[in-house]
């Protein structure tokens, strides 16, 4: 079996404005790309990573800098391996934060329900909470394109804290008297 492709890319920015040097950073966070040094990054070469290539480049373009793009194998098995444990490990660091957060929300809930605070306006804040553990295992998932054993977790845990949302919002409606719609 052939080893997997990497990009490696290699930004130059100017220093300022940095808006511009920020710009590509969070991009390339976005996409899941690993830093190997100052002004150089790791994608493994999948579909969705190319298509993304012309934007980045563009990001770089627009701040006066310029993006290099090549494409490594590994010399040797191990430089191949190198890249895939640091992918791995960059993704398995998100995931463990996405638990930790999955953790703290359902915290959270049996606080709320220790202390019997069954209104609306707590009900709307574990919602905002709830859609933004949501928003972040959506983007969580679109980077983790290696598909880390984690993500399989963070399935189960995102799926409990809907599962305790949900029943904690009746718990608030019976409370209040209103029919839950």
């Amino acid at each position: 079996m052939e080893a997997r492709r990497w990009f490696v890319l290699l930004a130059r920015m100017p220093a300022e404005p940095a808006r511009h040097r920020m710009a590509l950073w969070r991009e390339l966070r976005r996409l899941g790309a690993v830093a190997l040094g100052q002004g150089s990054w790791a994608l493994p070469d999948l579909p969705a990573i190319r298509a993304a290539l012309p934007a980045l480049r563009d990001r770089a373009d627009a701040g006066e800098g310029n993006l290099v793009v090549l494409t490594a194998h590994g010399h040797e098995d191990p430089d191949v391996a190198h890249l895939e444990q640091l992918y791995r490990q960059a993704r398995e660091q998100e995931w463990r934060e996405f638990l930790a957060d999955c953790g703290k929300y359902l915290a959270e809930l049996d606080k709320e329900h220790r202390q019997a605070k069954y209104t609306l306006a707590e009900l709307d804040e574990e919602e905002h909470s709830l859609d933004r553990l949501r928003r972040w295992y959506r983007e969580l998932r679109a980077r983790d394109l290696l598909a880390t054993p984690a993500a399989g977790d963070a399935d189960q845990h995102l799926k409990a804290c809907i599962e305790a949302f949900d029943h904690y919002a009746d718990t608030v409606y019976a409370t209040l008297g209103h029919p839950h719609t």
